[in-house]
């Protein structure tokens, strides 16, 4: 006879509640909160009602984490936080500590082993990005290359709290935009510049062409006969190269080593402390893929941070500086070329649409 199982024992019943993770810290003064205090870059403090204070250290990581990091991390929390850490959705990891001893200390040892204790307040925080070309199959730049070499180049302004307000970085490998590169301060977007390649032979025998025809966005794809077999072909001049026909159809490859590169974004944000939420707007079209340091990319992303520490008023954004000074003057400030690729011609656009709940006088 078959054991039966109690209900109570069923485990498949999703992610555990997360309250089991919380420190217990925070678990006592849950929603409890009076203040939180900015002790050094990269260290808050917060204080409950009842007295009781959460330390958090704040370090940067890479978004990709090894075996052997994890493990690093996982000591230090034991050694220092009670076990206790967590990871912010920009790939900074924090270590809750009940003790304001062991702050010192855990910083010490994160800075030993690499990883820069900071990204808090009016710095650059990690750079939130996407797959790139270690998984993604329409990437038409790399993620993680790109990341590594230009905080290699911002490390002082992840450790230091120097810049008129917090900058926030993104990147997307391509146009569909999974690293939120349409709100970012500065968002670097790897962008596809040539229409997919239809490999004909192969299209009848792995792909289906009304699913095929049914996954363009812009409707590019169309039914065509080659070599007395069903197809397809694509009008280029609707196709706005996003790779869905490929994520449908391995057929279609998007990727061109020579046509795909890099382009730059600016003043988009999610806050809306001092205006409303941005868009980012275009600063640079096009900067080709250089491996494995892209320094064309990493000295123009360079440029608008330094520029915009300069120029910029305490407080401000960097979509809000731009605003106040005008686009021609950011344009030549920065030395940036302003091109025909800049004048916004989407005829859905809407950029006259009021989508703000700000009250204006």
């Amino acid at each position: 006879m078959s054991e039966v199982i109690p209900a109570k024992r069923i485990t498949d019943i999703g992610p555990p509640h997360y309250e089991k993770y919380l420190h217990p810290v925070i678990k006592r003064n849950y929603g409890k909160w009076r203040q939180h205090e900015n002790l050094a870059p990269g260290v808050l403090c917060h204080v409950a009602e009842s007295g009781e204070r959460i330390y958090t250290v704040r370090a940067g990581s890479p978004r990709l984490l090894g075996v052997k990091t994890l493990r690093d991390f996982a000591d230090l929390a034991d050694k220092f936080s009670e076990g206790y850490l967590r990871f912010t959705s920009r790939n900074n990891v924090e270590f809750l500590l009940a003790k304001e001893e062991n702050i010192a200390p855990l910083k010490a040892e994160l800075v030993s082993l690499g990883f820069p204790v900071g990204g808090t307040n009016n710095s650059i925080s990690n750079i939130v990005h996407t797959q790139g070309w270690v998984h993604c199959h329409s990437a038409a730049t790399d993620a993680s290359g790109i990341v590594k070499a230009v905080m290699d180049a911002l490390y002082d302004r992840f450790t230091h709290e120097d810049l008129p307000a917090k900058l926030r970085i993104a990147l997307a490998c391509c146009l569909n935009m999974c690293g939120a590169v349409h709100c970012s301060d500065i968002a670097i977007l790897g962008v596809h510049r040539t229409p997919p390649k239809i490999q004909h032979d192969a299209l009848r025998k792995v792909c289906e062409v009304p699913t095929l025809i049914a996954s363009c966005p812009t409707g590019a794809i169309r039914s065509a006969t080659v070599g007395g077999n069903a197809s397809v072909e694509v009008v280029e001049e609707q196709c706005m190269f996003c790779g869905n026909c490929y994520t449908v159809c391995p057929a279609m490859p998007m990727n061109d080593p020579e046509c795909d590169g890099i382009s730059i974004w600016v003043g988009g944000k999610v806050s809306n402390a001092r205006s409303e939420p941005k868009f980012s707007k275009l600063a640079i079209p096009f900067i080709p893929n250089n491996p494995p340091r892209w320094p064309e990319v990493v000295e123009a992303v360079v440029n608008i941070v330094e520029v915009y520490a300069k120029s910029a008023r305490k407080y401000e954004r960097v979509g809000e500086w731009i605003e106040r000074i005008g686009w021609p003057k950011f344009f030549e400030l920065t030395g940036i070329e302003f091109t025909r690729y800049h004048i916004d011609d989407f005829k859905n656009a809407g950029l006259t649409f009021a989508r703000s709940t700000h009250i204006r006088y």
